[in-house]
């Protein structure tokens, strides 16, 4: 019997299996800043606040003046954004703020409701500004759909790492941005989120071999969904079957399985967890499980806005010269 169970091309976003939702992965090569941050280029030809053509390397997305997100709800699951290049301006209903980036994580619970803003600002005036994210959605169980929102940051400096060399001295590169490899463990994640249950074997992890390089993903649990996501390189060996750049191999959970890299570095990540197996509602940023409760969020956020918007922009963006940081709704501050 084969381990590996479908292999897909990745598209924009990536597919994903319970308990995810939705991943995609951002990467732009935007040039040099403008005095706003945002770039300094034309931005003629582009339809902006709806920019998602790559035009010269890179896109706005819903930004007009600096790339990004500006404010928007979301309820029902949680965010976790991988910020592996660049900069993210974090602003929130909750009253929450930050700047992070260049290897850090934020993990948010959206639960009962909450508007956010994520934008990118463009901080290098001298030299280009390279990008590059991935945002991933984890859904909660049904009880956990209405708890507080939460917002958490994993800096870069807590996450673990793993360096394998094998037996012909290559190396394989692993960050445990969730779960637990062997004696490392993840920062904890939100506490009501489905990842804070160690049975459900959440794990979030990046992968980096390089040519030539071999390791083996340790076994799991067997009602796991398991799936990596082979987005740079140019092939690879996975239990033994040859796989092309630009797939998402779905595999067994309960069967260690063996990599062997191609004639180029290549670089995965590792969706896994135990299913939440139950009904999916989606609207845009509501999930929930029923239409009911998709009626009910979409009146709730009209009526409520979740909390009002308390920055002066939608697009809220903090001075140039402010470093990486975190202040949450309680006031706490965190200064890296």
């Amino acid at each position: 019997m084969s381990n590996i169970l479908r292999i897909r091309p990745l598209g924009f976003p990536w597919e994903t299996r319970d308990p995810f939702i939705f991943c995609v992965y951002h990467e732009d090569f935007y040039p040099v800043g403008n005095d706003q941050m945002g770039p300094a280029a034309p931005l003629s030809g582009r339809n902006l606040g709806q920019d998602f053509t790559v035009k010269d390397g890179w896109r706005m997305y819903h930004g007009r003046t600096v790339p990004g997100f500006p404010s928007h709800p979301h309820r029902g699951f949680e965010t976790v954004t991988i910020v592996r290049k660049g900069f993210v301006d974090h602003s929130d209903s909750l009253g929450a703020t930050a700047r992070f980036g260049n290897g850090d994580v934020q993990w948010m619970t959206a639960g009962k409701g909450v508007q956010h803003s994520e934008m990118f600002p463009l901080l290098n005036q001298e030299a280009e500004n390279p990008f590059e994210l991935f945002q991933i959605w984890l859904n909660l169980p049904g009880k956990n759909k209405l708890v507080p929102p939460y917002f958490g940051m994993l800096w870069a400096d807590t996450i673990p790492s793993l360096e394998h060399t094998d037996a012909n001295g290559k190396k394989t590169n692993l960050r445990i941005v969730a779960g637990k490899l062997a004696d490392l463990q993840a920062p904890a994640p939100p506490p009501d989120s489905w990842a804070a249950d160690p049975q459900n074997e959440v794990a979030i992890w990046t992968l980096k071999l390089e040519a030539g390089a071999t390791y083996t993903l340790p076994a799991g649990a067997a009602v796991l969904n398991r799936s990596l996501y082979f987005f740079k390189g140019s092939t690879l060996s996975l239990d033994g079957q040859a796989i092309k750049v630009q797939n998402a191999i779905e595999v067994r959970s309960d069967q260690a399985l063996e990599l062997v890299n191609g004639p180029e570095e290549s670089q995965l990540l590792m969706l896994q967890g135990r299913p939440i197996n139950e009904p999916v509602a989606q609207y845009g940023p509501f999930v929930m499980n029923t239409q009911a409760e998709l009626q009910q969020a979409m009146s709730d956020y009209q009526r409520t806005e979740f909390g009002g918007w308390p920055w002066p922009s939608s697009a809220h963006v903090h001075p140039r010269d402010k470093g990486r940081f975190a202040i949450h709704a309680d006031g706490k501050e965190e200064v890296k």
